[in-house]
């Protein structure tokens, strides 16, 4: 068994230049050496190994090559993205989905440009870059966004001196795609899902995601927010019930967040526990792997024929693969996706559920009604989700004019 390298930079000598050399492995297992400045064992030599201490104590990613001009753009992509992989994270210790959209966006910079000099990346590479997404079939506004983070990875490495201040302010040049200027595609705007298309969806899904639809549709709260919701999180003593997440949208910006739950909320909950065992009020109340239990229980128990000696306990002690434990907005709205399907009616995704609550309060209650609701800190980010009253204006201007 071949020994553990060192992650700790050891200074050794560097006998052809009698100059002083740091030799480390990074996280990646990978191989690292600097040549130092001076001879070796001298003050300036031994400064220069400090400092290289210092860096690799503030950024591990910091010191992955040898001297910024030759730095390759592989080399400082690696440097961003294990930056990232610590910086995005929830509270928790577990990855936000910021980390997955850096991978996304810098993957065509690896393939077109993973090669050359750092120094070298410039407005033409990204505009390369920018062809790329667009020829991959990604829309306007999501090449616009991942391109920023191309943008953010150089200047993140800019300010650990990874490359040159000219590079980032190059980049800086190059505006984002303008609707009806490029050849990207354009997205239709999300629009409030029709309360008839929720209704015949319903009966396809199993009780935990129709809980889940519910529950969303008399609160407006995010898909992430109800996937991750525990009993440990919902304060019950009083008329409404209080669900305040311990990770949402906002949380990195300090800001709290704080469900509402009425009469409606309340009985979709009341009535999803009394239908099953009491779970641990720390786990998440909607989980894939319990749905999964209650359909085989359910199918044991309609069976009509004799269950066989071989069948009687099929469940393997060690499984390999395994329903999670909890819900993602991902496999929620694939759910939603195949009940649509089945039901036969048009798609539709959580999200629009939001949308629907947001649009629904507004018109009853207001825009700051809709925006306290929401849990936005500006109203014209609660505009996006709650569409207009467009009946009331009608009725206005028929009157005045």
């Amino acid at each position: 068994m071949p020994r553990k390298r060192n992650s700790f930079p050891s200074y050794l000598h560097h006998g052809s230049t009698n100059r002083g050399r740091a030799v480390w492995t990074d996280r990646n297992g990978q191989r690292r050496f600097r040549i130092l400045p001076g001879e070796f064992n001298s003050p300036e030599s031994r400064e220069a190994f400090a400092r290289l201490l210092h860096e690799i104590e503030v950024s591990p990613a910091a010191a992955i090559a040898q001297a910024p001009s030759g730095r390759s753009v592989n080399e400082l992509l690696e440097a961003y993205r294990l930056h990232a992989e610590g910086h995005y994270r929830h509270a928790d210790g577990t990855q936000t989905s910021e980390y997955r959209e850096v991978l996304w966006s810098i993957r065509f910079v690896r393939e077109l440009y993973g090669l050359a000099a750092a120094a070298e990346f410039g407005p033409l590479a990204l505009r390369a870059v920018r062809e790329k997404m667009i020829a991959a079939g990604w829309c306007r506004k999501l090449v616009n966004k991942r391109i920023d983070r191309v943008k953010r990875a150089f200047r993140w490495a800019v300010s650990m001196e990874l490359a040159p201040a000219a590079v980032f302010q190059g980049l800086q040049t190059v505006a984002g795609l303008r609707a009806g200027r490029t050849t990207a595609r354009e997205t239709k705007p999300v629009l409030p899902v029709e309360p008839a298309a929720v209704e015949a969806t319903l009966p396809f899904l199993n009780r935990h995601v129709r809980a889940m639809v519910e529950l969303q549709r008399y609160t407006g709260m995010r898909p992430a927010e109800v996937c991750a919701l525990r009993l440990a999180d919902v304060d019950r003593t009083g008329e409404l019930w209080v669900y305040r997440p311990v990770q949402h949208k906002t949380l990195h910006h300090g800001k709290d967040r704080t469900v509402l739950i009425g009469p409606k909320g309340r009985a979709v909950l009341e009535e999803f526990i009394a239908g099953g065992r009491v779970v641990d009020p720390t786990a998440p109340l909607f989980s894939p792997r319990r749905a999964r239990e209650e359909r085989f229980a359910a199918m044991r128990a309609g069976r009509k024929s004799k269950v066989t000696p071989s069948q009687a306990n099929r469940r393997k002690e060690k499984p390999k693969l395994l329903p999670a434990m909890e819900y993602t907005p991902h496999t929620f709205a694939h759910a939603v996706r195949v009940a649509a399907k089945k039901a036969v009616v048009a798609h539709w995704h959580p999200n629009q559920l939001r949308h629907l609550y947001a649009s629904e309060v507004r018109k009853g209650h207001g825009l700051e009604a809709a925006q306290v609701l929401l849990g936005h800190s500006r109203s014209d980010v609660t505009q996006i989700y709650a569409e207009r009253n467009n009946e009331l204006a009608g009725m206005i201007a028929a009157k005045i004019g």
